[in-house]
């Protein structure tokens, strides 16, 4: 069973657009790395600057080393600088029965 990661970032709202596409093109690197499953880009209905990417790992050690190789990558340093917080992230493992496959992930 792989493992969750949940990131989050607060753009501003003038750089609401300019954060969601900068957060798509560091998710269109990913699948490139090993141990990347899948993810979704959740956008914050009521704060259009606020979003969650919930992505899955084969495992944790993945997720982390990924994490941390990707921090230096152009994507990640124009993500960093229009925040309007620091990203914050959280590894989580799935507790339920039910099973979410891809077509169900495109529509959270």
């Amino acid at each position: 069973m792989g493992v969750f990661s949940i990131w989050e970032s607060r753009f501003p709202t003038e750089a609401a657009t300019e954060g969601r596409a900068v957060t798509e093109a560091i998710w269109r690197d990913m699948p490139s790395f090993e141990g990347y499953l899948r993810h979704v880009v959740v956008q914050d209905l009521d704060d259009p600057g606020h979003l969650l990417v919930i992505s899955e790992w084969e495992s944790r050690a993945a997720a982390d080393s990924v994490r941390d190789e990707y921090a230096s990558q152009e994507n990640a340093r124009r993500a960093e600088a229009l925040v309007s917080e620091p990203a914050s992230t959280a590894g989580c493992t799935r507790h339920s029965s039910e099973t979410l496959g891809s077509e169900g992930m495109e529509h959270l």
